[in-house]
């Protein structure tokens, strides 16, 4: 029963501060096993006020999935994306399920300032008050995506074009012999994390900006492409 699992486990039913309850996280956490895990992680995170997108890989075992969605009807701030993806290692379904999540996020009630990007195996190292702080110090109104112009080492990643396959029901990206076109509006391709922090601000410019459109549709056979794609749009001006 959720009371037994908000006993248990020993989630937060209340902000712990003033600062956290007036500034709302929101999270998107892409999962496809270990649901031990998934739950540690998500009791170390869970404040709230804030918001949580959970991906489950469309592959994932019934049971899981299930056991995944009892967990979420206990929280009101809780829920399973409302378009799932067959994610693949490398592949552009990868950055599809955050942009999904994203979709939900934005048109959520909770005014949430900021969105943070998880896997399963993902764990905290520092509490909801001290990224806040980090957050507001350094970064206030501003995405945290580090990046470099693209490496002449990682120019195969964009220049030919991958597919997605699947081997003895193992998926993988591999490379076709296709050039591809130059990115769309003369954009440079900057490569750093898959992982961020970005504004809502920015987050809705990605899902709305004619630019970041016509990179995504570029990006869709390329090699890893969540790790230029939000680096990429953070650099352009403005």
């Amino acid at each position: 029963s959720c009371s037994t699992v908000l006993k248990t486990l020993h989630f937060i039913t209340r902000p712990l501060s003033d600062e956290e309850g007036n500034f709302s996280l929101a999270y998107i956490i892409t999962i496809h096993k270990e649901l031990e895990m998934f739950v540690r992680l998500l009791r170390a995170i869970y404040m709230p006020q804030n918001i949580y997108c959970i991906h489950i890989d469309e592959k994932s075992p019934r049971d899981y999935k299930a056991a995944v969605q009892n967990i979420v009807n206990c929280f009101e701030n809780i829920f399973i994306s409302s378009k799932r993806e067959h994610v693949v290692y490398a592949g552009f379904s990868r950055l599809q399920a955050d942009i999904n999540c994203m979709r939900d996020l934005v048109n959520s009630k909770v005014q949430w300032n900021y969105v943070i990007n998880l896997c399963g195996q993902d764990y905290p190292l520092k509490t909801n008050k001290e990224i806040i702080q980090y957050i507001k110090s350094k970064w206030n109104g501003k995405n945290i995506t580090p990046g470099i112009v693209q490496p002449l080492h990682m120019k195969h990643r964009t220049e030919v074009s991958y597919r997605e396959y699947i081997h003895s029901g193992v998926p993988y990206v591999y490379p076709a012999k296709i050039r591809k076109a130059q990115p769309p509006h003369n954009l440079t391709i900057y490569f750093g994390s898959a992982y961020y922090i970005l504004t809502k601000d920015f987050v809705e410019f990605t899902l709305s900006d004619a630019r970041a459109k016509a990179l995504l549709e570029w990006s869709r056979d390329t090699y890893s492409p969540d790790e230029h794609y939000w680096v990429t749009l953070n650099r352009l001006p403005g």
